[in-house]
């Protein structure tokens, strides 16, 4: 067989006979692809010749003089309707419903799970999360900074000690900074316990710092934990409460006279200041008996559940106005007008005269509560009349009310100074009985 003639270059566009140069590709008029017609083959081999490709279909015609769009060719019929097939690599075929990637199809993925399994969140990422924002309890707008000090209006915010709830079974305690003072000096302690034949006894201890002697809060404080504590300890092992409390004092004077030297340069910091100091008084309540017992000027005062009976104050203060009524130099109304009627003649801490811790022992022939306060709250109602008709009615079954009620009372009076009341009902309800 002899070989293909070799086609001859195209001198003319086949779709708008526009004539053409060598080498084009496509037409410059109509942009009719060249490269559809056959191109020239080089020569081979002799061997049977291949059915002549069928000639290109000619272009439509131009509408409106537009250009035709040159569609690309549509690979030849089969004679059957199913059309060619198209090779798809393996690994990016996708999962469709036949199996098979469709044509012109790009798989960019590997194919995806029809589920995803959920991760549990990373502990170390929740740590890292920050604390929200606390909001200004002035304004009730700003953010807190970490100075304690509102950004939005400036107004300091109250810190842990300004104002303090607690309630432990039948007693509660309640302790506020006071409206005049800068930081809360006072300190309290509440708790609960079994005496050695299992009969209940509740307790609370309620410190007032010095303010004229240094570190006023931290003698408070180490008072009031170290007397709960001794007390919490002594009860159960059958010491007669009375014995206890005073025992309670005494724990509580070493506990503040240790800060004396706390820290080791305090003295050379601060040479004219005076030891850490506070005042204490506390209260034990059993199923038939009430112990008291104070150094300093805080006070305990007794209020019945039946208010046609008389109230009492249970405990004497140690201070000057105290002492002149004491001798008879004035009476209780001249002595507590006077300037110097607050001036404490004991109290604990590492410069304090002699001590001695008071105790008292009564035995309340009806049922009543007891209000164990400093005179942060007896300033605005000092005679036992007085202090009762604050005393709320309900106070015997709702005594962190009380203690709020009592500290509000304080702070409509003036707020001169900390506040600090504890109530505690009598008689002790059994154990497991809180209030209502």
């Amino acid at each position: 067989m002899s070989q293909m003639p070799q086609q001859a270059a195209l001198s003319h566009c086949p779709s708008c006979a526009e004539p053409l140069l060598t080498g084009d590709r496509f037409c410059e008029k109509c942009g009719y692809d060249l490269s559809a017609t056959a191109a020239p083959q080089a020569p081979a081999a002799p061997t049977a010749a291949p059915a002549p490709a069928p000639a290109p279909a000619p272009a439509p015609a131009p509408v409106n003089g537009a250009a035709p769009v040159a569609w690309p060719h549509a690979s030849e019929p089969t004679g059957t309707d199913t059309p060619p097939a198209v090779h798809v690599p393996a690994e990016l075929k996708g999962t469709g419903s036949d199996g098979s990637a469709p044509g012109g199809v790009r798989f960019d993925r590997a194919p995806e799970p029809d589920e995803y399994p959920l991760q549990a969140p990373d502990p170390r990422v929740a740590a890292e999360q920050p604390a929200p924002a606390k909001v200004c309890v002035a304004c009730r707008a700003g953010r807190v900074d970490q100075d304690g000090y509102c950004e939005n209006c400036g107004h300091a915010q109250p810190r842990e000690r300004d104002h303090m709830e607690q309630e432990c079974g039948p007693v509660a305690a309640v302790s506020d900074r006071g409206l005049r003072h800068h930081r809360n000096e006072d300190a309290f302690a509440v708790g609960c316990t079994a005496l050695a034949d299992g009969s209940p006894a509740t307790l609370a201890i309620v410190c007032d710092g010095v303010s004229s002697a240094t570190r006023p809060d931290d003698a408070s404080l180490a008072a009031s934990r170290a007397a709960s504590d001794a007390l919490l300890a002594a009860l159960p092992q059958g010491t007669h409460p009375q014995q206890a409390m005073h025992e309670a004092i005494v724990a509580a004077s070493r506990a503040v006279n240790a800060l004396a030297g706390e820290p080791a340069t305090a003295l050379e910091q601060a040479p004219h200041q005076n030891a850490p100091a506070c005042t204490i008084v506390g209260a034990i309540v059993t199923a038939g008996l009430l112990v008291v017992g104070w150094v300093g000027d805080s006070r305990v005062y007794w209020v019945p559940v039946d208010r046609s009976a008389p109230p009492a104050r249970l405990t004497e203060d140690d201070s000057w106005a105290a002492q002149m009524v004491a001798a008879g130099l004035m009476n209780e109304a001249e002595a507590y007008a006077d300037e110097r009627a607050h001036a404490i003649t004991g109290w604990l801490g590492a410069d304090a005269y002699e001590l001695e811790p008071h105790t008292a022992s009564f035995k309340p022939d009806r049922p009543g509560v007891v209000v164990v306060c400093t005179d942060g709250l007896w300033n605005y109602a000092e005679a036992a009349e007085e202090m009762a008709d604050v005393v709320p009615l309900d106070a015997a079954v709702r005594p962190l009310h009380s203690a709020q009620v009592l500290v509000g009372h304080a702070l409509d009076g003036g707020g001169h100074d900390n506040v600090t009341v504890a109530v505690l009902p009598f008689p002790a309800p059994p154990m497991g009985a809180g209030s209502a």
